[in-house]
């Protein structure tokens, strides 16, 4: 008769089985020990804060020889930057420039990622991770609202250059407006060294504006609908990576390039004009696949990793060899190589200036001096009182249709508010008594209880997303009017203003 309290051998044998698979408790440590083959638990990693950095540069190479926990800080900012000269763009951004933070992690790191929507943000924002083994990448556990904080975590699984975007409805215009950037999953053995590395990314701009049309330009769904984008830019905008801001490497030197297309629609046939990459990692895999190429081609959310020796000083063009977008649209930039020359590999001239137009050195020239003039122009112009007599009266004639079209309805037309409601501007104490306050009120809005002229007001005005000339010129009015003589604000007060109370 079998014994009904002896387990069965082969249950035994699988229990013996499992056992042999957990961990090791050390007693004398008190600490999980991994077995071998068996990746250690997140609690028994050393942590460390993962380096982010602004394209074109790129984090230090990862010497360790371990996993680690890696917590990745990753904030979310809705700026106006410059697109091209004269021309402005409200880039959506992670880290505060286009394209985002380059992140690097090794493969096995197990990560922990923080995504920050800064209070000023006008809409929420989540992101998507090609590096990561989940739902959508993360997205699904990154939806952020302005002024809140985002945790998720993931182990990188796979090791190689990868794509990450923002995938928050309409995920087009979020990536359009700047939301990408890269992630790199350093193999455990590393890439082979180079002398320098750097970041670019290609995407698309489309402005309501032509390209080159100046002033503040707003995004253009049916455009972007349509794939006709105004600019298309090499990290983020026209010239970002021409002149003073050019990359830069030395004879004899390997350089390797990071490149990404964050889109959202177009695919790039990247080329470096004059150069041929030695070792191309397809698809931003890990493996070199091909070598002495001319030309390879990016997919939309696709990335890869080109290395070449440079032998020759002069100036090496990037371009999107589509060529219309390069030389027409922006996606254009160098890289400056010094050094001692070699007749027998190439003898020359270096550039033809007008071949690559207003992104040659004569053309950054002319730029940057044009910038300069425009400054002592505005000099010349604050100097003069009859010039500033004028401009003060255009300011207020512009500010009087962005009062009639936005503030009249609680401040009324005569600037007398409501009473016990709405405050008047008309005499107002308060509008008088601090200038950056005022800016401050119109661009972040003011709630609370306030005392103007005597009498308490307890309401709300909301933030009004004005530009800096839009907030200079209705402030200007309304304290220029009514009888107020309380002087004026200049777009450099509210540029500054808007810079300390980000």
């Amino acid at each position: 008769m079998k014994n009904p309290t002896c387990p069965r051998p082969g249950a035994a044998l699988l229990f013996v089985a499992l056992v042999a698979l957990l961990p090791r408790l050390d007693a004398a440590e008190g600490t999980v020990l991994a077995r071998p083959g068996v990746r250690p638990l997140a609690a028994d990693l050393p942590v460390e804060t993962a380096v982010l950095t602004e394209a074109p540069h790129v984090p230090p190479r990862i010497t360790r020889q371990h996993a680690a926990k890696v917590i990745v800080n990753l904030e979310v900012r809705e700026v106006v930057k410059r697109l091209a000269d004269g021309v402005e763009y409200t880039f959506w951004t992670y880290g505060g420039n286009v394209p985002g933070s380059f992140i690097r992690v090794r493969e096995g790191d197990f990560v922990e990622f923080h995504l920050n929507n800064h209070p000023t943000s006008k809409v929420p924002h989540n992101i998507d991770l090609h590096a990561v083994t989940g739902p959508g990448g993360g997205a699904a556990s990154s939806f952020t609202a302005p002024g809140h904080s985002s945790q998720f975590s993931f182990t990188a699984l796979n090791p190689g250059l990868y794509v990450y975007h923002c995938a928050t409805a309409p995920v087009p215009m979020h990536i359009a407006n700047g939301m990408y950037g890269l992630i790199l999953v350093d193999p455990k053995d590393g890439m082979p060294p180079v002398d320098r590395e750097y970041y670019v990314m290609q995407g698309e701009i489309y402005t309501a504006g032509r390209h080159g049309e100046g002033g503040l330009q707003n995004f253009d769904p049916m455009k972007a609908e349509d794939e006709r984008p105004p600019y298309v830019v090499l990290n983020g905008s026209v010239g970002a990576l021409v002149g003073d801001m050019a990359l830069q490497a030395k004879v004899g030197e390997t350089v390797r390039l990071y490149f990404g297309v964050g889109g959202p629609n177009l695919t790039s046939s990247f080329h470096v004009i004059g150069e041929i990459f030695d070792t191309v990692y397809v698809e931003g895999g890990v493996l070199p696949a091909q070598r002495h190429v001319q030309t390879t081609m990016v997919p939309a959310g696709g990335s890869t990793v080109v290395e070449f020796k440079v032998e020759v000083p002069g100036t090496y063009i990037l371009v999107d060899h589509s060529l219309s977008r390069a030389f027409n649209k922006g996606a254009l930039g160098m890289l400056k190589v010094t050094g001692a020359g070699n007749a027998l590999t190439y003898s020359g001239k270096e550039i033809d200036e007008v071949y690559i137009g207003q992104a040659s050195d004569a053309g950054f020239a002319a730029s940057k001096r044009e910038a300069e003039l425009m400054a002592q122009k505005e000099a010349a112009i604050a100097d003069n009182p009859r010039i500033a007599g004028f401009t003060k009266e255009i300011q207020l004639e512009r500010g009087r249709k962005v009062f009639l079209t936005s503030c009249f309805a609680c401040h009324m037309a005569n600037g007398e508010g409501l009473p016990a409601v709405f405050p008047p501007l008309a005499g107002s104490d308060f509008l008088k008594a601090d200038k950056d306050r005022a800016i401050k009120s119109v661009i972040k809005g003011l709630s609370g209880p306030i005392t103007v002229n005597g009498k308490p007001y307890n309401n709300m005005m909301p933030p009004h997303d004005f530009t800096d000339d839009q907030v200079a010129d209705v402030l200007t009015f309304a304290m220029n009017s009514w009888g107020n003589d309380f002087g004026a604000v200049s777009v450099s007060d509210v540029k500054r203003v808007r810079a300390e109370n980000k």
